[in-house]
């Protein structure tokens, strides 16, 4: 802080980091509220308090979120130990508290006792809308087999839209990009996952994440669902429940003779690898993708059966090709593994061609000295280069997904 005045070190003292003051909790039991193992923080909050994902004004900042594990009523309360005043030369303390009473929906808490006599009544709430799926995954720490329901609701389900609400505040601080829907327009979707535990010998429902798709419109009669949000909250993640979230959402549409296939929007690339995980594993036991076909080749078979069976687009049956391709080749064997390596340089290098046509185009119509920047701009040894990078990368990301998939 060299060259900074005294007033300005000062007023730095006043800085915090939303991410580390922001704490959130789903709350069980009364005790959750004191146990800081149960406290987790966003990873983003740039679209609440702008990109230095800073508040100004406070020491020792706390900005309370804590939500009943099922129904997501919400105790928002904020904290600190000390905050600028008129004698810090005119400045202002940020205004948290209205940021963040933009994003939370009313009826909120704001004192503890109100909040647990919320919690007590939680026995009362259940999953809204239709069951499609349950599972269990092993806890080793409880040392037992918790069980998971995956449900399918829409606006039209008493409490619903309010408890929608509350659930979407998450997006804010998990999705860096995130934004509230319209839940007015009927093509959409949601998908829910609880976990049921046991509370004083009843069985509670504990919302551990969810899912929207848009269901857009495919002339002349078809519909093409689109994942727009997804989200496992923080202290449900690794454990695999976004694998079977997104196998149920799609097996719930692969059942509609209406629907073409399943697409999302703008997706990350950790959704990307569970999408490939997913979609392998629906696709493995289709006869066209014996070890057999796959070493002939990608076909118009695969399109065909993997888009009517299962609901899969072109571009991601590719992919799909590939991953069991990898797991089907001996790479240890030259001609197998070079074979491999060409079919999905073919398709890699396409970009490379697109742009070689464009050049040659521009043959005709630029003078010499123009043709000569372009051309600097394609070092063809650096293209070899990034495609190799790229088949490396590929393979190793299927690599993943076949780990997993023996696993499984």
């Amino acid at each position: 802080m060299a060259g900074l005045t005294a007033m300005e070190k000062k007023l730095a003292e006043y800085k915090c980091n939303t991410n580390e003051a922001i704490q959130l909790k789903l709350v069980r039991f009364p005790e959750d509220l004191e146990d800081e193992n149960t406290t987790f923080n966003p990873e983003y909050s740039h679209q609440v308090f702008g990109d230095d994902e800073v508040a100004f004004g406070y020491k020792g900042l706390k900005i309370l979120l804590y939500y009943i594990a099922g129904n997501l009523s919400t105790l928002f309360r904020i904290e600190y130990t000390s905050k600028v005043n008129e004698k810090f030369d005119c400045v202002e303390a940020d205004d948290v508290e209205s940021k963040i009473r933009e994003i939370i929906p009313p009826g909120f808490c704001t004192n503890t006792d109100d909040f647990v006599s919320l919690l007590e009544k939680e026995v009362n709430f259940k999953p809204f809308g239709m069951l499609l799926h349950t599972y269990s995954i092993h806890n080793e720490e409880a040392g037992e087999d918790i069980t998971y329901q995956i449900y399918k609701a829409d606006m039209t389900c008493p409490g619903f839209r309010e408890y929608h609400e509350r659930l979407q505040t998450f997006l804010m601080w998990f999705i860096e990009t995130a934004s509230f829907i319209d839940v007015d327009d009927e093509r959409w979707n949601y998908f829910l996952v609880f976990e049921k535990y046991n509370k004083d010998g009843a069985t509670l429902f504990a919302t551990v994440g969810y899912m929207t798709v848009y269901n857009y419109y495919v002339y002349p009669d078809k519909t093409r669902p689109r994942v727009s949000q997804m989200l496992i909250l923080p202290p449900f993640q690794g454990e695999g429940h976004g694998a079977q979230l997104l196998e149920t959402v799609h097996r719930y549409y692969m059942s509609s003779p209406t629907v073409l296939d399943i697409t999302a929007e703008d997706p990350s690339e950790n959704y990307v690898k569970l999408r490939d995980f997913v979609l392998v594993k629906l696709c493995q036991d289709l006869l066209c993708f014996s070890p057999a076909k796959l070493m002939q080749g990608f076909s118009q078979e695969m399109v065909t059966e993997a888009q009517q069976k299962l609901k899969i687009n072109k571009q991601h049956t590719r992919r799909v090709y590939e991953i069991l391709r990898l797991r089907a080749t001996n790479m240890g064997d030259a001609e197998q593994s070079r074979s491999y390596r060409l079919d999905i340089k073919r398709r890699l290098i396409g970009p490379y061609k697109k742009k070689q046509r464009e050049l040659a185009k521009m043959r005709r119509c630029l003078r010499p000295e123009e043709m000569t920047n372009q051309l600097n701009q394609i070092d063809l040894n650096l293209q070899r280069e990034q495609l190799e990078e790229s088949f490396q990368q590929l393979v190793s990301d299927y690599r993943r997904v076949l780990e997993r998939l023996a696993q499984a």
